[in-house]
């Protein structure tokens, strides 16, 4: 007995231990709040004040003072995001994840991002105020990282990603390994494997003062971009005499995306538009260090990369580069035996002034001073949505858009050989919308109308989103703040009923069961609404999976229609095939002996899909609905570990909406059945000029990207509920919500 109670005081004394330890290192990692702090460099002291959801109100003398005080407090919540945005362009991934990397790092060096950083490095005016406040602000994330608690600790945690498993290759002669599809499918593992988010699309709306109650602009905004943890925008609002700006900022980068103070607001989505483009190269027949342009032979320029790997020894990797771009056949599993393809890419090409538009933006006072920044914005293509307290509204196609022969499709692969260098349009030649007569602006990633330069070649997402926004918005000019959170979480698809209603005028006819016409008859019902308790949504997207299954894998093969299931061409094209009825894509190839009809391909998939839920769930009557079967889950790097999923990971949670719905949540199909979220909206914002101090908006999980944090998800609640928070404007009410006060003084 007494032994075992030794045993038993041994290991409360060990546990007493661990638990004073944890607490210990727990509060070393915890980010500071309150308390007092010095920093080497400030002119004066800084006062910042946290609210209940840890979002920093930073209010200074100067902005200098102001940037360097955001710089360390974003650094203490979003270090690791910081890392490993700073990885990802150079290719320096492999440093820390090992191995596993080295394909990612590849190609993202052989894109040459850390060329063209260097040459916008060289040209930058180091006396401009764009630049010596981002120095400010990168000198307050340096004073971090040297004062700060150590990164080590958790670098500890650190350990190489499982070695990817070996699959079957597949081969399909009808369909050459250079198409479009399968070289899609290997960029698309590749992105998928970076341990960042993908910018993915938007919604954004703005009403001028003829569409409201209160005859002020209400603003509307949510950027769709992959989900991860730590989410993507660090909130933060700053105050000097000369300058204020509740921003959302990325990691490492000065100046906000998206934000707004007394007098404007401004958002943005993604414009889409085509601003890469694939050539074939032709090889000189006796020297293959050139290749062949219009006006004769060119040598290939030869860049050399040393990767640092984790645990392993350097890897050195070389490749070509044209006057268009680099080679990208070394990087891209699927071109590994066809003729050179160079890759030219708008963001690498020209000069880069997208910090100065971005300090331009940021700072701008009104719509004219906001416009002329807004032209520097050169790659990627952003629709620039603009409001402000005067009733201006201002959609602008912000890229640097090119002229294309007719003949060409910036789709395809194009000829290196014979095809010369685009002409760029001026930026008045965009497409844009200022203070239209119908009193809106909107953007979701929709094709714009035909402008002085023609259609904008692009990736455009369906109409979906944008048939909805116009559907609600046009029969209303009284519209308030809650009509307009209420309108940013909508859930209602004004297509899929359409789709409904194609697919089952195959179905006209047909012998089906009592269960079969039962769910037809429920889904003809239906009005599209993704919500929690909907078993429609279920059979729709059943259906749907199926029915693209049935008619386009015997052609393009398993590789092939994976690969069109993660693209945007696949949501463009179900409405318009859903009432089509002559299509090559009909006939199952795989049957030779039968002509399939599309209504035999509708009724295939329409009995796959209600099977699919029966071995699922049992009963086509059962408790199941779209909560059992769409689920959103924040992943962290390092929740890729089992034992570390539950403590990094945020989730999951059954979430309503589902696919370009205007609460957009996005997804893939697969042969599961279930509908895991990837992406959707990284924040959703409404800014009404009646009130400011009432605005409102919502993150995915938290502010803080530390796991030890009390703001690493006190939001995700909230945000899957479809709720709100306020974004505080005025100091008054900062004050009386203020949790707690961190006072920045210099170190000098």
């Amino acid at each position: 007995m007494k032994i075992l109670k030794r045993i038993l005081l041994s290991l409360a004394v060990i546990l007493v231990f661990l638990l004073l330890a944890g607490f210990i290192f727990v509060q070393h990692l915890t980010p500071e709040y309150d308390g007092e702090l010095k920093l080497s460099g400030l002119q004066g002291e800084v006062s910042v004040y946290f609210d209940s959801y840890g979002i920093p109100h930073i209010y200074a003398d100067n902005q200098s003072d102001a940037f360097m005080a955001l710089g360390y407090v974003h650094a203490q919540d979003r270090l690791w995001q910081m890392e490993l945005l700073r990885r990802v362009g150079p290719g320096r991934l492999s440093e820390v994840f090992g191995p596993d990397a080295l394909e990612n790092d590849r190609f993202f060096l052989n894109l040459g991002i850390v060329e063209s950083t260097r040459k916008t490095l060289a040209e930058v005016d180091k006396n401009s105020p764009a630049f010596q406040l981002a120095e400010a602000y990168l000198d307050g994330i340096n004073q971090f990282v040297k004062d700060g608690p150590s990164p080590e600790y958790v670098a500890e945690l650190l350990v190489t990603y499982p070695a990817n498993t070996t699959a079957i290759r597949s081969f399909d002669a009808r369909f050459p390994t250079d198409s479009s599809h399968v070289v899609s499918a290997s960029i698309g593992r590749l992105l998928e494997k970076t341990p960042l988010p993908a910018l993915e699309g938007s919604n954004s709306w703005v009403l001028g003062p003829s569409k409201t109650r209160s005859g002020k602009v209400l603003f509307a905004n949510d950027p769709h971009i992959g989900f991860a943890q730590p989410s993507v925008w660090y909130e933060a609002h700053i105050v000097t005499p000369q300058f204020e700006k509740y921003g959302y900022y990325l990691a490492g980068i000065p100046y906000p995306m998206l934000g707004h103070d007394r007098n404007l607001a401004y958002g943005m989505t993604m414009f889409e538009n085509d601003d890469i483009d694939f050539y074939t190269e032709t090889i000189h027949p006796d020297d293959s260090l050139q290749y062949q342009r219009p006006e004769g032979w060119k040598g290939f320029e030869i860049v050399e990369k040393r990767i640092q790997v984790k645990d392993s020894d350097p890897v050195l990797f070389t490749y070509r580069k044209t006057d268009k771009g680099p080679v990208v056949n070394d990087v891209i599993k699927s071109l590994e035996n066809t003729k050179p393809v160079s890759i030219s890419w708008v963001y690498t090409q020209g000069q880069n002034k997208v910090l100065q538009a971005l300090y331009g933006i940021s700072h701008a006072q009104n719509m004219v001073s906001f416009e002329k920044a807004v032209k520097g914005v050169h790659a990627p293509g952003l629709n620039v949505m603009y409001g402000d307290a005067e009733g201006n509204v201002a959609w602008w196609g912000a890229a640097r858009l090119h002229k294309i022969p007719d003949s060409l499709s910036t789709k395809l692969f194009m000829d290196g050989s014979v095809s010369g260098d685009p002409e760029s349009y001026p930026f008045d030649k965009n497409p844009r919308s200022v203070n239209p007569p119908w009193g809106y602006v909107y953007s979701a990633n929709n094709q714009p109308d035909s402008t002085a330069v023609g259609l904008v070649p692009g990736y455009y997402l369906p109409e979906n989103r944008a048939s909805r926004i116009v559907q609600l918005l046009e029969p209303r000019n009284d519209w308030d703040r809650e009509g307009v959170m209420d309108m940013i979480t909508d859930v209602t698809s004004a297509v899929n009923p359409q789709i409904i209603k194609g697919l089952a005028a195959d179905l006209e006819g047909v012998a089906l069961s009592d269960s079969e016409s039962k769910w037809l008859d429920a889904l003809l019902a239906w009005d599209g609404a993704a919500d929690l308790d909907s078993k429609e949504a279920v059979v729709f997207h059943r259906w749907v999976y199926a029915w693209l299954r049935h008619t386009f894998e015997d052609e393009l093969g398993v590789e092939g229609i994976e690969s069109l299931m993660r693209t945007h061409l696949l949501k463009r094209l179900i409405a318009p095939m859903s009432t089509r009825q002559a299509s090559l894509w009909w006939d199952d190839i795989s049957t030779p002996e039968i002509q399939e009809t599309r209504a035999d391909i509708t009724l295939y998939a329409y009995r796959d899909a209600l099977q699919s839920i029966e071995t699922d769930f049992g009963s086509l009557e059962g408790s199941w609905s779209w909560k059992d079967v769409h689920t959103l889950e924040h992943n962290h790097p390092f929740g890729r570990i089992a034992a570390l999923r539950s403590f990094f990971n945020v989730g999951p949670f059954p979430v309503n909406g589902t696919r370009e719905v205007i609460n957009n949540l996005m997804f893939s199909y697969d042969t599961t059945g279930y509908y895991r979220v990837t992406a959707g909206p990284s924040t959703r914002r409404v800014i009404d000029f009646s009130d400011l101090n009432e605005s409102r908006s919502i993150l995915p999980t938290g502010q803080s990207g530390n796991p030890f944090s009390p703001h690493y998800q006190d939001q995700a609640e909230l945000y899957v509920q479809g709720k709100f928070r306020k974004m505080l404007l005025e100091k008054e009410s900062i004050l009386e919500s203020s949790v707690s006060l961190l006072k920045i003084s210099p170190a000098n």
